[in-house]
């Protein structure tokens, strides 16, 4: 695998079970790294880097609760001893919500369980794997990150837990960007509109208020992720985030259908 993008990389990936997590470990591996899964879902987590084996890739899962205390150190300290070196992390879990869960009506454990996963585990997750990256430079390839965001880390919703911890997220990213920039690594994330398939409880009816007509799939944000890691390709790229929502941020919610 010569020509493969992430030749010589080894990541970690959360919220791997399913969804945007799976896709991108998947991709990750199809591009030659080796992959650390890492997710709440025990069962299905471990079928996956099963099924990543069988196709020849290197891959192995681990079980990891990040809502309860210590979950995220736990969870780095035990990619560490497994995999060594790590040089990609992407930060991808998330609890699943209602759709239905306002302001006036989300619960304090809803609340507390979202910020823990979304938000307190990334911000944990990126210091250890930045002091990682940073104190093992010379080992193998730059350090890079992804965080898994939201189009509602910008617009609120009917979520404000989800869209909170998203948008805090979006900053801890950029504070990591800024901390780690001088050591040659990278950190960057994605933020994806409407992906069926994923957390989002998604209903066709919306493609029609999508740019380029259709829902998007967990492999678009996967396709994002793997370019945005890239040195081949996002080598000066690093404190932004990337928009993949087939356009639906672009939609006029005022204007009258025509």
């Amino acid at each position: 695998m010569t020509n493969a993008l992430l030749a010589g990389d080894t990541a970690l990936v959360t919220g791997a079970a399913n969804g945007i997590g799976r896709a991108i470990a998947e991709a990750l591996a199809a591009e030659g790294a080796r992959v650390m899964l890492a997710d709440v879902n025990a069962t299905q987590g471990e079928a996956v880097a099963g099924a990543l084996r069988a196709a020849g890739r290197d891959a192995r899962f681990i079980a990891a609760d990040l809502s309860a205390p210590g979950g995220a150190e736990a969870l780095f300290a035990a990619a560490e001893a497994a995999l060594g070196r790590i040089s990609i992390l992407v930060h991808s879990a998330s609890p699943r919500r209602q759709e239905s869960e306002t302001a006036l009506t989300v619960s304090a454990e809803a609340w507390r369980r979202m910020v823990a996963v979304n938000l307190e585990a990334g911000f944990t997750l990126g210091q250890f794997a930045g002091r990682h990256m940073r104190d093992t430079a010379a080992a193998g390839p730059r350090g890079r990150m992804v965080f898994v965001t939201s189009l509602h880390a910008e617009s609120p919703r009917n979520l404000p837990h989800y869209s909170a911890s998203k948008a805090g997220l979006t900053m801890v990213m950029k504070e990591l960007a800024r901390a780690l920039g001088p050591f040659g690594i990278r950190v960057n994330a994605i933020a994806p509109g409407a992906i069926a398939g994923g957390g989002f409880q998604a209903s066709p009816e919306l493609a029609a208020k999508i740019a380029l007509g259709r829902l998007g799939a967990p492999e678009d944000v996967a396709r994002a992720a793997v370019g945005l890691l890239a040195e081949r390709f996002s080598a000066y790229v690093t404190g932004t985030t990337v928009v993949v929502d087939g356009g639906l941020a672009l939609h006029n919610w005022i204007a009258p259908p025509g």
